[in-house]
């Protein structure tokens, strides 16, 4: 009999029930796609070939990483599809009822900074692809106070409006963006790998991009370069329930994640192969998809380069950016918050955090924030899979009643929340030395800092099972490990 504290639920925070359970493995590897094609993932492995390697060690990077993140990636969204439960309530299984909170708006707060600047990058795009005539213009003029362009910022304000639309319809709404928009954008990627292809010749510039690196050298820069890569995609993997609770089933939901390493592994040999085709075609680099795209030039060129960048940006910000802030937010306050509402303060959100200052100043601080992330992650797969076993108690995950399984101490559950504080404070030396905050710090803390999701994941993992068995040994409770079927 399943009577939820109205405090804890509402129609977002409920199991979904057999009827909404639509999403195909192929509906959800076609989300991969949507979030896979983008301008941050065009430049991954080409950075790479930047510092020194070869352009297959390059992608190869991208891939291990991405091949070693669908583990834990498939292992969370297994209690998704087996409960159909939201990543916040699953959340209240380890951090507790209330203490669930904190690691869902950690993640909200990630998501909300890097929707806006996901949406900057789209309102770029329709600046740098508009008329030479209209960034000449008075309105294309730094104003100091707003810290852009009154132009920019009205692209941006355009490509923000234009992603609400398809916010506002929920999750069917974004359901239907991914999946029709993955063919469009693999068609679009196709073609301009096959002009670039065309343009010079074949990619024989691009195989002989040999690596400029010792063995030494190469391995102090892969272990470094495969956690930022892993960081890519795990926060995304932390919340990745919120999708797979709409899966047919268990297996479906791992088909679909399989998507993730086969798909970046492509789009990235796209990103190398199209950038280095550039020496040959215009004489220089261009690693920007927007800048190439406006020298390829004329109008018809143009028209679909700003429909397949903005397609490429809606569809990678609204599922890695919205769902999760929105889902946090109705977790937070399920009487006052919607999914459309959360989502809505969300976007707001992402403008306040003013991404054009924050791109401008600390570009360094927006890609490197992510790597103690995976400290969330760890108490979470650590608690299902090894205290609990792999069964949740519904009823109890909708309870604030102490005899609740996840009730724990006033609602937090102590255990998660040190083995959570003990894989990131660690880190935190290393990436205030990554910012120039710090001068110098031991080697130890670089050495941490540089295999931090390794480092965060495992640590928070393996110390959040002692402590729990510490504390129920202390206390001499049990929780009620009861494996129900999926309610409505």
């Amino acid at each position: 009999d399943f009577r939820p504290d109205p405090t804890l639920t509402n129609d977002e925070l409920k199991p979904t029930s057999p009827e909404m359970r639509a999403f195909s493995g192929l509906e959800l590897a076609s989300l991969w796609v949507g979030l896979v094609v983008g301008v941050p993932t065009y430049y991954l492995a080409g950075s790479l070939v930047e510092l020194g390697m070869a352009w297959w060690q390059g992608i190869a990077t991208v891939v291990t990483a991405n091949m070693i993140l669908l583990f834990p990636l498939i292992l969370t969204g297994h209690p998704g599809s087996k409960y159909g439960v939201s990543f916040p309530v699953l959340a209240r299984s380890s951090f507790g009822i209330r203490g669930a909170h904190i690691p869902t708006l950690l993640r909200a707060l990630v998501g909300c900074g890097w929707y806006g600047i996901e949406t900057w990058i789209g309102g770029e795009a329709i600046f740098l692809l508009l008329p030479a005539a209209a960034k000449r213009s008075s309105l294309a003029a730094n104003v100091s106070w707003l810290g852009t362009s009154p132009l920019e910022f009205a692209c941006f304000a355009a490509f923000w409006l234009a992603q609400l639309g398809i916010v506002w319809r929920g999750i069917d709404g974004i359901r239907e963006l991914e999946k029709y928009s993955a063919p469009v954008l693999t068609c679009l990627t196709a073609g301009l790998l096959l002009w670039a292809y065309r343009a010079a010749g074949g990619f024989g510039h691009m195989l002989e991009l040999s690596s400029r690196l010792t063995g030494s050298e190469f391995w102090a820069l892969f272990f470094p370069s495969l956690t930022a890569n892993i960081s890519f995609w795990a926060t995304v993997a932390l919340n990745i329930p919120d999708f797979t609770r709409y899966a047919r089933s268990n297996a479906d939901q791992i088909v679909g994640q399989v998507g993730l390493p086969v798909f970046m592994g492509a789009f990235t040999f796209v990103g190398v192969a199209v950038t280095s085709s550039t020496k040959v075609i215009f004489g220089r680099v261009i690693s920007n998809p927007i800048q190439l795209l406006g020298q390829i030039g004329g109008v018809p060129t143009k028209i679909l380069a700003i429909v397949g960048i903005s397609l490429a940006t809606v569809t990678t910000n609204i599922a890695a950016n919205v769902v999760a802030p929105a889902n946090a937010l109705v977790n937070l306050a399920p009487s006052r918050f919607t999914f459309r509402r959360g989502a809505l303060l969300t976007a707001v959100l992402g403008v306040a955090f003013q991404p054009w200052r924050l791109l401008k100043s600390s570009e360094s601080f927006v890609y490197t924030w992510l790597v103690g992330y995976s400290a969330l992650m760890g108490p979470i797969l650590a608690d299902y899979y090894v205290v609990r076993r792999g069964c949740l108690n519904i009823g109890d995950l909708y309870t604030l009643s102490p005899e609740g399984a996840y009730y724990y101490s006033g609602g937090y559950n102590a255990a998660a929340v040190a083995a959570l504080l003990a894989g990131i404070l660690p880190v935190v030396p290393g990436f205030l030395r990554k910012v120039g905050i710090l001068e110098k710090v031991s080697g130890l803390f670089s050495g941490i800092y540089d295999n931090a999701w390794f480092f965060s994941f495992f640590t928070a993992g393996i110390l959040h099972v002692i402590f729990s068995l510490l504390l129920s040994k202390k206390t001499g409770t049990h929780d009620r490990q009861v494996q129900e079927p999926l309610l409505p």
